[in-house]
Order: C-alpha cells, then sequence, then structure tokens
C-alpha cells in the first residue's frame, strides 16, 4: 500500500537528518502514504511518533502500532495537538512538503493536468475552497497575484486574462477545460512546464500552503528541545526559501535579528549542506527530481 500510494523521496537521508534516538519523540507533519513514518518506527522502541495528515485517504497507509498518534489535521495546528496528547517537546520534526504521488495520479483531485478531473486541489477534502473556486470567482487582479507570485510566471497577466475571458462564457470546472483555455499561451518548447507553474499556483492559493509553511517553521522551532533536528523536503523555489531564511535568520526573508550587542538571535543551525536526489533515485521516481533536503538543529 505504502509504495502504490507514494514513494517516499531521499529516505535514507532524512532518516540520518532526523537522528532519531529510540526512546525520543518525533513528529511526521506529512504522513501521506507512510514510508517515512515506517522508517522513523523502526529505529523505535519506548519512543513516540505523531504523524499528521490532512487527506482523508492517508488514514487507509496508518498502522496499528501503540507508540503512532495519527492526527488527521493540516499541520498548522502542531502545537495544538501536541499540547493535546500532553507532549511539550519533541526531538526531532520531518515535514515532505509538496502533493503526493497517489493525489497526482487520482484524476478527480485535479492536481494534474494530464488527466481530465474536476478542478479541485484541496488537499483537505472537506475545505470548502476549490481550485474551480479561484479561477472562475477571483478578481483578475487577484488571479495576476496568484500566477506571478506563487507561479512566478512572467505572463501571468496574458494568463490571467484568459481565464476571466472564458468564465464569462461559460464556468470553469475542470483540468481539461483550463488546460484548452490556455492552449495559446503554452511555450511550443515548455509547455509542461507552464501549465506546471499555473496548476502550482492555483493549488498554493487553495490550500494557503506558503502560510501554513511559515506557521509549521515556527512552531517546529518552539516545540523542539535543544539540540533537536527539523527536517524539511520542499520541491519549488518558493518553499525552499522559506525554509532556508528560517534557518538562516529566524525569519522568512534575509533580515537577521540581533540582540542589544549585535549577536544573532537566530535559534536554529543549519546540518550540512542542501541534499538533492541522485541520477539513480531520479531515474527510479522521477517526480523526486525536484527535491530539495535541508536539515537543522535547534540551538
Amino acid at each position: 500500500m505504502i509504495n502504490a500510494y507514494h514513494i517516499p523521496v531521499l529516505l535514507n537521508e532524512c532518516i540520518e537528518g532526523m537522528a532519531v534516538r529510540p526512546d525520543g519523540v518525533y513528529v511526521d507533519v506529512t504522513y501521506g502514504g507512510g514510508g517515512h513514518s515506517a522508517a522513523i518506527l523502526e529505529k523505535l522502541t519506548t519512543g513516540r511518533l505523531v504523524a499528521f495528515d490532512q487527506d482523508v485517504d492517508a488514514l487507509a497507509n496508518v498502522p496499528d502500532d501503540e507508540r503512532l498518534i495519527f492526527v488527521q489535521h493540516n499541520f498548522k495546528y502542531l502545537k495544538n495537538f501536541l499540547a493535546y496528547y500532553g507532549v511539550n517537546q519533541v526531538d526531532g520534526v520531518l515535514a515532505d512538503l509538496g502533493v503526493s504521488s497517489h493525489d497526482f495520479d487520482e484524476a478527480g483531485r485535479g492536481f494534474s493536468f494530464r488527466f481530465d478531473g474536476a478542478l479541485d486541489m484541496r488537499m483537505n477534502q472537506t475545505a470548502t475552497r476549490t481550485a474551480a473556486d479561484v479561477v472562475n470567482t477571483y478578481a483578475e487582479a487577484d488571479l495576476i497575484r496568484i500566477f506571478r507570485n506563487y507561479g512566478e510566471l512572467k505572463n501571468g497577466r496574458k494568463t490571467a486574462a484568459k481565464i476571466v475571458s472564458a468564465r464569462d462564457v461559460k464556468p470553469i470546472e475542470s483540468t481539461v477545460q483550463l488546460k484548452n483555455i490556455l492552449e495559446d499561451l503554452v511555450p511550443p518548447k515548455a509547455g509542461s512546464k507552464f501549465l506546471a507553474k499555473v496548476f502550482q499556483a492555483l493549488r498554493i492559493e487553495v490550500n494557503s500552503e506558503l502560510d501554513v509553511l511559515q506557521h509549521l517553521l515556527a512552531d517546529a522551532c518552539d516545540v523542539l528541545k535543544p539540540g533537536g533536528r527539523l527536517v524539511v523536503m520542499s520541491y519549488h523555489s518558493l518553499e525552499d526559501r522559506l525554509v532556508k531564511n528560517f534557518i538562516q535568520t529566524g525569519g522568512f526573508d534575509k533580515q537577521v535579528e540581533k540582540d542589544f550587542y549585535g549577536n544573532p538571535l537566530t535559534k536554529m543551525k543549519s546540518i550540512g549542506k542542501l541534499i538533492v536526489p541522485g541520477n539513480n533515485e531520479v531515474e527510479q521516481n522521477p517526480r523526486a527530481r525536484s527535491a530539495k533536503l535541508r536539515i537543522a538543529e535547534k540551538v
């Protein structure tokens, strides 16, 4: 089930980065298919693992293991649920960001332009806002902002204009509809890349991904013990930039907060260099090609 659902990326590197102790307390905030969690559990004896996933589909991958607490909620509620379960501090937090292979391959979820499906893109299937809501109700100026900021599209204005013009004729409800509407804007040699950016921008907006990531990084720093590890794997530059800046500065821009004497007030220190998948892993799992892994330690 785990392999069919999602192939864990940089599995060994993530587990090594967590520096798992048999009696430690760890958090996997993106359970998914359970691959990373299973590897953590293998190293635990008396320790515990708290796993989060807001996607109801992930429930099918949860084993009956008394060392595991599964929380079916977004990881933005990390501190709330740790407190609920009596966990004050943890030894490690792991986040494998992005969309699982399972969700990409489910046409009805609407994450991929490769399939004809509803324009949905909700990671939490009980949430109310869908990608269809965004493309059909957002003002043109807001669509431009989304495509420029979240998709890093140079032609965000034209992309938004195409959508607004099309929705005036007929509501945009499917992935294929959206793909066809933007057909004239697709570069001849980079069509997949352009569409991937469009879908990425909509998905980030639907799920408030960057805001949620900022909450996670700040909360993870608060709940980690001194010496505890933060292991984060991102899949596009917007996520990686936030993670990198947070580790280096304790914030989300490049400004380093300092004390009265000019000493940096950062609470995390980077462990090792940026890790990316090797050629063999990318060949076996092409979706790993954009992964970037950063490891930090609470000081």
